[in-house]
């Protein structure tokens, strides 16, 4: 059998304000949710746009940062798993959810909006905005590998 692998890197801004909770034992975990803009032409050359929304859940120390350190409107870049919960509501209906479980963060943008006071320890090294990110075709050619 297979071993199974998720990974998932996600860059964007942060929708609502973090919450940090406590589990019973004790452990913190950050809930927040970014907000994926893709901007690219339709078949006619019209310029559209995409929004995708992630949950997404810090556990321990990284949760506690984001939560300290993010506000909504924050940049933010996110490396993790995908997960999957199910669970029951209050009346009985089976429920399910798909999140993003932050293995690794790094704060995108000025210290006005969050910046880089907090960012992980394994975080990229540089910052990668949305609006630096192309559409265009990349020309094989030119990669000198």
């Amino acid at each position: 059998m297979a071993r199974g692998f998720s990974k998932v890197i996600i860059v964007g801004n942060i929708t609502r304000d973090p919450e940090l909770r406590s589990t019973p034992s004790g452990t913190q975990v950050c809930g927040f949710s970014v907000a994926v803009n893709r901007n690219y032409k339709d078949g006619s050359g019209e310029q559209k746009e995409n929004v995708s929304f992630f949950d997404c859940s810090a556990w321990g120390k990284s949760g506690e940062i984001i939560a300290q350190y993010a506000k909504k409107g924050s940049g933010i870049l996110v490396s993790g798993r995908l997960e999957q919960r199910s669970w029951e509501d209050k009346e009985g209906q089976k429920r399910s959810r798909v999140e993003i479980v932050v293995e690794d963060f790094n704060f995108i943008g000025g210290a006005s909006d969050g910046g880089n006071a907090g960012s992980s320890s394994k975080a990229a090294s540089s910052d990668v905005a949305p609006d630096d990110i192309s559409d265009e075709p990349i020309d094989l050619s030119e990669i000198p590998f």
